[in-house]
Order: structure tokens, then sequence, then C-alpha cells
């Protein structure tokens, strides 16, 4: 009985939690699976023309009215017809993405 006891006790101790508590996550607490990978390559060099077509017409700023899917593979497509060589497709896909995004999404 007195673990029992014991245990009520702790439990009363401790702050209230909500459900909502359990799934959001501070900034600090996210853990990520993407890694910046090292180029090789000594001739790796984003076009400006590339970077401000991403700007213009891939942008995504995380309004209701926006698809994160549909950004997703409309950025996916363009990186299609384009090869950088000895840089594999996903070190120059991380260093593009950053510039499609705008608002809300940036940050």
């Amino acid at each position: 009985m007195e673990n029992i006891e014991g245990t009520n006790e702790e439990q009363a101790q401790r702050p209230r939690r909500t459900i909502e508590d359990y799934v959001t996550q501070s900034p600090n607490t996210i853990r990520t699976s993407i890694i910046t990978t090292t180029i090789q390559a000594n001739n790796f060099d984003l076009k400006p023309q590339l970077i401000v077509m991403l700007q213009t017409h891939y942008q995504f700023g995380g309004l209701a009215n926006e698809d994160p899917i549909d950004h997703l593979e409309r950025f996916l497509d363009l990186c299609a017809t384009f090869k950088y060589n000895g840089v594999s497709d996903d070190a120059a896909r991380y260093r593009l993405f950053k510039f499609t995004l705008a608002g809300r999404a940036k940050t």
C-alpha cells in the first residue's frame, strides 16, 4: 500500500500536462535527420538566374491556400532538369531549397 501512496504523492507533485504538451515540441527539442553534406567539387556554383527563378516562380509561404506537397513536387521536378558534376542531387537540393521559402515558411 505504501508504494501506491508514494506513487500518488509523486504524481501530485508533478505539474499536470495536457495532450498538447506531449505533441508540441519546442524548437530546442526538435531533432532532424537532415545533415549538411560536404561538396567535393571545386566548381560548384549556384547560378544567380536559378536563384531568381526559385524566388520568383517557386515560392512557398506557408499560407492556407498553398499546398506544401505541390511545392515539393514542383521543386523536385525543377531540380531533376539539371545536374552538377561531382555534387549529389541531395546536396544541390539542400542548398537550393531555402530560396523557395518565404514568409511564415521561412521562419
